[in-house]
């Protein structure tokens, strides 16, 4: 049984490569360096890694659990369809947050390091883990039943974007109000919010035009 200083030991050790591979990426940062910012040994290091490239999938997954954990506290927390939606857009962001080229070159876009093909197949089962949660909510009622899940899935994967769209993000005074300008159109379209609220039994509740003559 593992003890609890080693434990310790070795959350450091993760916590600290994550900080050095997100601002300088994941060939420029040696196993010193690593070390020497966890306050720990390289003895210590090779007790729990075998090497750097084991590391590196130890920081994904252990990255890739939190997010999962956030995303279901999200969906089963009592707020608003909106107000879930722009949590969740939060937390996309803030999983991408003071990440450098570097890093996302390495992990992402160069075979030669040997992480894409584990990242690949580790999202692909994160994804169809929120899938599941997220037909969860539609079943309760706290989504449309006709929205595709992977529709939600694919503009969470757009708004990163946006919101590091300098131009973009020029026209509103901070992130936090394009955020909301996002999510607002998300939930309610261009309608005004009151005139395009969701009940809670799913259906649409829309002001009657008068009719006519």
């Amino acid at each position: 049984m593992t003890s609890p200083s080693k434990n310790r030991k070795r959350l450091q050790i993760l916590a600290s490569a994550r900080d050095l591979f997100w601002k300088y990426g994941f060939r420029r940062v040696p196993i010193e360096e690593i070390c020497r910012h966890a306050g720990a040994s390289k003895m210590t290091f090779y007790r729990f890694f075998p090497n750097k490239i084991e590391l590196a999938k130890a920081v994904f997954d252990e990255e890739t659990g939190r997010g999962l954990e956030r995303f279901r506290t999200i969906l089963r927390e009592e707020s608003s369809s909106a107000e879930k939606i722009r949590k969740i857009f939060l937390l996309k962001m803030e999983g991408t947050h003071n990440i450098s080229k570097e890093f996302l070159q390495d992990f992402y876009g160069n075979s030669e390091v040997g992480l894409k093909q584990y990242i690949d197949q580790k999202t692909k089962e994160s994804w169809n883990e929120v899938l599941s949660d997220f037909r969860y909510a539609q079943d309760r009622g706290w989504f449309r039943r006709d929205l595709k899940p992977e529709f939600l899935y694919y503009f969470s994967q757009k708004v990163g974007d946006m919101l590091t769209d300098e131009k973009l993000l020029s026209l509103y005074p901070t992130a936090q109000d394009l955020i909301k300008e996002v999510t607002n159109f998300f939930a309610y379209g261009i309608s005004p919010a009151d005139q395009s609220r969701t009940s809670r039994d799913g259906e649409h509740e829309r002001t009657q035009e008068p009719e006519r003559p």
